[in-house]
């Protein structure tokens, strides 16, 4: 039953409408600032020679998780790459949560692609197409470049998003990034257009993301992006300024 339900999810990610940064892209939920009550949590020393920042692996949950494994305080977000909130949430938080939360050692950030549609889907494997350690950056460029990309696609119409949504599974990826201008845009970042072409006809790649997502959405109640998690836990706040109060009630400050 389960695998129906992915496969039907996965058909209706492939079959979504030209409608980028609208469709399940939560807007910011502001919070009170908690009184600090968790003891202050001392720096842990990253390992010789590396910053924490540095620390970049894969996570069996399919995230890229970025920092002290075995911090005590663990962020994940659920982010889409066509969700205009999720790129001002990376606009506003990036650096401080990289170069003072996750480099102290005391918190680790994870990010779980949490694919809408077939642009989504297309730019989240060409992130992947990389190191591991390559991608944060691709994905906060990604991010930054998201009204540009969206332009394109637009720019290109309705008939050439479906003439690329009709190609076969092991091209409809590459039509895509075509169509996006994803190509050229990470070919200027290291990722070339073979190995473009190969990480987006690599088969059930797409099929997996789409999967992760309907699952991962079941499990942790997901509605929108961005959504976060601190420990397990799925928290209501979404904006950077309710997010990092309550990384310093946690004792991450």
């Amino acid at each position: 039953m389960r695998k129906t339900m992915f496969r039907r999810f996965a058909l209706a990610l492939a079959l979504a409408p030209l409608a980028l940064g609208l469709a399940a892209c939560g807007g910011k939920e502001e919070a009170g600032t908690a009184a600090l009550s968790g003891d202050r949590i001392a720096p842990i020393a990253a390992p010789a020679g590396k910053a924490w920042a540095d620390v970049v692996t894969k996570t069996p949950e399919g995230g890229y998780r970025m920092g002290n494994p075995d911090a005590p305080i663990k962020l994940v977000e659920y982010a889409s790459l066509t969700c205009s909130h999720c790129a001002e949430f990376a606009h506003e938080a990036s650096a401080e949560l990289r170069d003072t939360f996750v480099a102290s050692g005391r918190v680790s950030y994870e990010m779980r692609n949490f694919v809408r549609d077939a642009i989504d889907i297309t730019a989240a494997q060409l992130t992947r197409c990389g190191t591991p350690e390559s991608y944060f950056p691709l994905t906060e460029q990604v991010l930054a470049n998201q009204a540009a990309m969206f332009q394109k696609v637009q720019a290109g119409g309705e008939a050439a998003y479906q003439a690329a949504m009709a190609q076969p599974d092991d091209k409809r990826g590459l039509a895509m990034a075509e169509l996006a201008g994803l190509t050229e845009f990470f070919a200027a970042r290291g990722i070339s257009v073979d190995q473009a072409r190969a990480c987006l006809a690599k088969p059930g790649e797409a099929a997996a993301l789409a999967e992760a997502t309907s699952k991962q959405g079941e499990e942790f109640d997901i509605t929108g992006t961005p959504t976060f998690l601190i420990n397990g836990s799925k928290i209501e706040e979404n904006s950077w300024k309710a997010i990092k109060a309550k990384l310093e009630t946690l004792g991450a400050r």
